[in-house]
């Protein structure tokens, strides 16, 4: 009896997974509305090309290219995720099919993540550069100070990610 219990137990976890098939839907819905935002951003950068500043324009196309990596990076928790703790997407015969799909595992995806986020970062930091007044006032420059500190936590936390998996990844029976 307590075996069969078991067993039903098992596999009731066991299929619990596909409840977070729903939040990788709703991800798949979420880089749609990225898509609007960049198609939004890429009208704007157009309509004013010919009248706005140089740096105005670069700053434009650092928005597109910051909306490209976060939407780039939600593709791959999709992927990665789906696959590490739902179910193998097939798609071997796909002659598209992504290379690093279905080899990237929990650790590598929390450092490609990490990786993603300080490149966000160093890019959201890069456009408020560009847009440093001529004169900045004491705030700017407590907000400028601010940025540069979590961008740097950001770098921090992404060496740390890294040595720890390669502490783990040494350790024996791991």
């Amino acid at each position: 009896m307590s075996n069969k219990v078991e067993r039903f137990l098992e596999k009731f976890i066991f299929n619990s997974r596909w409840l977070l098939a729903p939040f990788f839907l709703g991800l798949v819905v979420s880089i749609t509305l990225l898509f609007i935002k960049f198609a939004q951003e890429l009208a704007h950068l157009i309509i004013h090309v010919f009248t706005a500043p140089e740096s105005q324009v670069i700053i434009g196309v650092l928005a597109l290219i910051d909306i490209t990596l976060v939407g780039s990076l939600l593709l791959m928790i999709i992927f990665s995720g789906y696959e590490i703790f739902v179910s193998k997407i097939d798609t071997e015969g796909h002659s598209d099919r992504p290379d690093w799909m279905g080899k990237v595992d929990f650790s590598g995806l929390k450092l490609k993540v990490i990786g993603a986020i300080v490149a966000i970062s160093a890019i959201h930091l890069l456009r408020t550069f560009m847009e440093i007044p001529a004169e900045p006032t004491e705030a700017n420059t407590e907000m400028f100070l601010w940025k540069v500190t979590i961008h740097m936590a950001f770098v921090l936390s992404g060496v740390f990610f890294a040595l720890m998996d390669r502490i783990a990844a040494s350790t024996p029976n791991h």
